[in-house]
């Protein structure tokens, strides 16, 4: 069934100073996890999903993105001459994936304001916004099945996940009640962004993906500054939620959250352990760490050499080693 939706946002204007100073001259939406950027994965899921309009909102000091996606012909030339198809061939992969269309926002004023930068070129229609930080595996694209939802009910859908009661304070929180038939649809009632755990209204977490209908654009630009001077979509959506029916969707996949240092090295060895070409050889380096070690001796082990330092590693118990690197394999399942 072909949808409604066709157009997918990615706002990518942030500052990135949770990753400074890595994102001092270069946008975080260019870090690589493994060996593919951030902002790719998401611009993956939205392809993988059938979106064929993409729009890119960036920002000062984000070049870098437009280039990724563009036609690099002096690396091509150069992969070329030097008879490496193989590389040329993943180049030419990302420059010929789809046709982006930039959107500039010239102030940092959240990501409510980021969105409605791209109110001329969505129009008058529904759309899809995706998030980079955040990067989800599934079967079906997480924002596949949103659509798909958003097809049947004519709603505005916003994809949630549970999290940790001490967690909530980091994230957008809806209040809702479960639609009948189905254990993965609320129906929102409300949402506070970033509320204390005491005044938490549940403990389902609003994560990096939307499929909004167009009257966002109008609550949009009635809502004033909020948390942080910024303009919340989630300030936003309350006040669409005051005019029409807004659904939240528990979307089935795993979510890492790339936006977050802790988060993002968790990614990159998940994702390292998944890789055709690294992932063998990455698990037989993670079973020889000595993780029960400070970082005094494994300096030390490492000045010695290899060969000396096997010995101390091979006369650790297996089992607590294996139980680690085991754990990271299986949630990336």
């Amino acid at each position: 069934m072909t949808s409604t939706i066709r157009t997918a946002l990615f706002p990518a204007a942030g500052l990135g100073t949770r990753f400074l100073p890595a994102t001092k001259a270069q946008p975080k939406e260019m870090l690589p996890l493994v060996d593919k950027p951030i902002i790719q994965y998401a611009v993956e899921e939205a392809v993988a999903s059938g979106l064929e309009n993409l729009i890119m909102i960036t920002g000062r000091g984000k070049n870098a993105i437009e280039d990724h996606f563009d036609v690099s012909f002096e690396l091509e030339k150069i992969l070329e001459e030097r008879g490496k198809p193989d590389l040329l061939k993943v180049v030419r992969a990302v420059s010929d994936m789809i046709h982006i269309a930039y959107v500039r926002q010239k102030e940092a004023l959240g990501l409510g304001h980021a969105i409605l930068m791209a109110r001329d070129l969505v129009g008058d229609e529904p759309f899809a916004v995706l998030l980079g930080d955040d990067i989800i595996e599934s079967e079906v694209p997480c924002i596949r099945q949103m659509m798909e939802v958003y097809d049947k009910y004519r709603a505005s859908v916003v994809a949630i996940m549970e999290v940790e009661r001490e967690e909530v304070s980091r994230y957008g929180i809806i209040r809702g009640k479960p639609l009948a038939g189905s254990d993965a649809l609320f129906e929102v009632e409300d949402m506070v962004e970033k509320p204390p755990l005491a005044e938490a209204p549940s403990n389902l977490a609003i994560i990096g993906r939307y499929v909004l209908s167009p009257a966002i654009f109008g609550a949009l630009s009635e809502t004033g500054r909020g948390s942080g001077g910024e303009i919340q979509l989630t300030d936003g959506l309350r006040r669409l939620l005051a005019r029409e029916r807004i659904l939240a969707y528990r979307f089935s996949g795993k979510r890492h959250d790339a936006g977050d240092k802790l988060g993002f090295l968790k990614a990159t060895v998940e994702f390292a352990l998944k890789n055709e070409e690294l992932g063998k050889d990455f698990r037989a380096y993670l079973e020889s760490l000595d993780l029960g070690a400070s970082a005094t001796d494994a300096n030390t082990r490492g000045r010695l050499g290899r060969s000396r330092a096997r010995p101390r590693m091979e006369a650790r118990p297996q089992s607590a080693r294996s139980r680690i690197v085991l754990r990271a394999g299986e949630r990336g399942n």
